[in-house]
């Protein structure tokens, strides 16, 4: 996973007066936990806006006014209206223990089925896994230049060393469907033509 670095300031109150002062300052308000004691502080929005609004999936060294912690975003508020962020939670992580997290899907390679016609349809835009830290891709790549029409790549068709997946095992992450216009067999080898020949 990649790594993201975080500055904050501690919090000595965490009242909703004490909150609404830290967004009015510019700030956001945070808390981090897992390891027992909760630690309450405060993160430039702009630098948490990096890490949150970007298709990458961190795990943020913090540094809080000198008490360092990795942690991942646990849970996120954001202002029902203007969508900016109002609070997040940080689950610290430790290098021994695993995590569980949810990782971005992305596609790679030319599917041989929608060259000839067919419709992709990627039903996961991100699955649920856990594994040690050092484990954890940045993202879960899956190479779609062989799916014909009709086929399609499901949780259980996807190994990483040391990532356990949670999503159902039969559950369709990708898939090539016929759609007007395809022509069926069209995606077939050409050395499997040869031979129907």
């Amino acid at each position: 996973m990649k790594t993201a670095q975080l500055s904050g300031s501690l919090r000595t109150n965490v009242g909703k007066k004490d909150a609404a002062a830290v967004r009015n300052a510019g700030l956001v308000p945070c808390v981090l936990y897992g390891s027992g004691e909760q630690t309450h502080f405060a993160v430039k929005l702009n630098d948490l806006e990096k890490i949150i609004f970007s298709p990458e999936v961190y795990q943020v060294a913090l540094d809080v006014e000198g008490k360092k912690a990795t942690g991942i975003v646990r849970e996120l508020q954001q202002h029902p209206v203007k969508g900016t962020i109002m609070h997040v939670d940080f689950l610290e992580v430790d290098s021994v223990k695993p995590v569980k997290i949810g990782l971005p899907v992305r596609l790679t390679g030319a599917s041989r089925g929608v060259l000839a016609g067919g419709k992709l349809l990627q039903v996961f835009r991100n699955l649920t896994v856990s594994g040690l830290t050092k484990d954890l891709p940045d993202a879960i790549t899956l190479d779609i230049a062989k799916l014909r029409i009709g086929q399609s790549i499901r949780v259980r068709d996807i190994a990483i060393e040391g990532v356990k997946f949670y999503d159902p095992a039969n559950a369709v992450v990708v898939s090539v469907k016929m759609a007007r216009g395809a022509v069926k067999g069209a995606d077939a080898d050409d050395d499997e033509d040869e031979e129907e020949a």
